[in-house]
Order: C-alpha cells, then sequence, then structure tokens
C-alpha cells in the first residue's frame, strides 16, 4: 500500500482549524461518511477494550433539541453529523470477557488461551488499583478517538469542530446514553466550511516545535 506522502499530510493538517461556522446545504456523502465511521472503529486503545461508544447525530430535530445543550454553538445544527464520545462507566469483569470473546472470534484462538491476557488485564483494572480512576481513564481513551477522528477527517479534506462546550448530563439525558452504561466525555461535529467562516483564514498561532517538542 502507497502510504500519504508528508507533504499531503502537513498540507492537510495545516488547512484544518476547529471550524465555526458550518454551511448547512453542505453534507457528508455515504462513502466519505463511512471511512470517518471506520476510523472510530480502528482507534487504538489501551489492552485494546475499546471502552466507547460513539452517539451520531445527523437528525435535525434532534440537533435541534442539543443545540441548548451546547451553549447555543450553531455548529451543532449547521454541521452534518454530530458525533458524541462516549465512555463506559465503572468498566467490570464482564466488558473485558465480552472483549476476549471478540478475539476469540476474530482470530479463532480458544477462550481458553486467553486466560493469562484476561488476567493481566483484571489484575489492572477490576477492581481498580487505589488512586486509579477508571471512569476518568476511559474517558481518556475517547480522546484517543477524537484525535483519530480528527485527523482522518483533515486528510479527506472534511472539516470538524471538537467541541467540550457542552452539557454531558443533559446529552446522556436526552441521547439515551446513561442507560447503556455509558457517559458522554466530548462532541465533534463534522461536515464542511462555511465560505463566510472568517477563521478559515485566520493563521495558525502555534508554538515553534522547538518549545514544545524536548528531544532526547
Amino acid at each position: 500500500m502507497q502510504p500519504v506522502s508528508r507533504e499531503v499530510v502537513l498540507e492537510q493538517l495545516k488547512w484544518r482549524y476547529a471550524t465555526k461556522k458550518f454551511d448547512p446545504n453542505r453534507k457528508i456523502s455515504a462513502e466519505d461518511w463511512q471511512v470517518l465511521a471506520e476510523s472510530l472503529v480502528l482507534t487504538p486503545s489501551s489492552f485494546g477494550l475499546q471502552p466507547w461508544k460513539f452517539w451520531v447525530v445527523t437528525n435535525p430535530e434532534l440537533k435541534a433539541q442539543l443545540l441548548p445543550l451546547s451553549w447555543n454553538q450553531s455548529q451543532i445544527v449547521d454541521g452534518s453529523h454530530v458525533v458524541v464520545f462516549t465512555a463506559r462507566k465503572d468498566l467490570h469483569a464482564g466488558d473485558i470477557d465480552r472483549y476476549l470473546a471478540r478475539i476469540s472470534e476474530v482470530r479463532g484462538v480458544p477462550v481458553e488461551k486467553l486466560a493469562g491476557f484476561r488476567k493481566t488485564m483484571i489484575g489492572a483494572l477490576v477492581p481498580p488499583p487505589a488512586g486509579f480512576d477508571i471512569n476518568h481513564w476511559a474517558s481518556n481513551q475517547a480522546y484517543i478517538a477524537l484525535g483519530s477522528f480528527m485527523t482522518t477527517a483533515a486528510v479527506m479534506g472534511i472539516d470538524a469542530c471538537p467541541m467540550e462546550g457542552i452539557q454531558p448530563a443533559r446529552y446522556d439525558e436526552l441521547l439515551g446514553i446513561a442507560e447503556h452504561g455509558y457517559k458522554t466525555v466530548v462532541a465533534c461535529v463534522a461536515g464542511y466550511r462555511h465560505a463566510e467562516d472568517k477563521y478559515a483564514a485566520t493563521p495558525k498561532v502555534r508554538f515553534a516545535a522547538t518549545d514544545v517538542i524536548v528531544e532526547l
């Protein structure tokens, strides 16, 4: 497989920005969305446990209900897709066993052969060691998915805006997230920038690499 060139990667990362104004008349095609969805599925996670689910909202009426729960930020209703990144609450042994069953299914390995791996995960996570907040850990995993999603979107020429300015508990209530054992962490809107979004042409402000990267 031919990798994406260095030039293209840098060009697209410089092109992207946290889009403030989306074009409500432009929608992500089903084919392009499938790639973005796969970027979520393929996101790496600690132990490979994938302690997350992604609620994808495209219904206009539902997005309108999310608007006041998002401090009335217009991206919610104008963007094509709203992705709500959620984390598993109070991860337990059953979640680990579900993952092991999936390994067995995909790789054709008997579950019994995974006993050592199970013991390692149980020892590290269930019950959580003193001082280790497993719900905070799961939330951090969701941010890995956010980064993967946004980078994929940028490479594809699709705009995105990560949004922590939301009311997570209200999102949970409206979308029925809590009843599934998950909690809202962050949202991200994807779509296409509006021609009048002045921030599209605003130069990025970043510290120099020498200020933020330490090479040893």
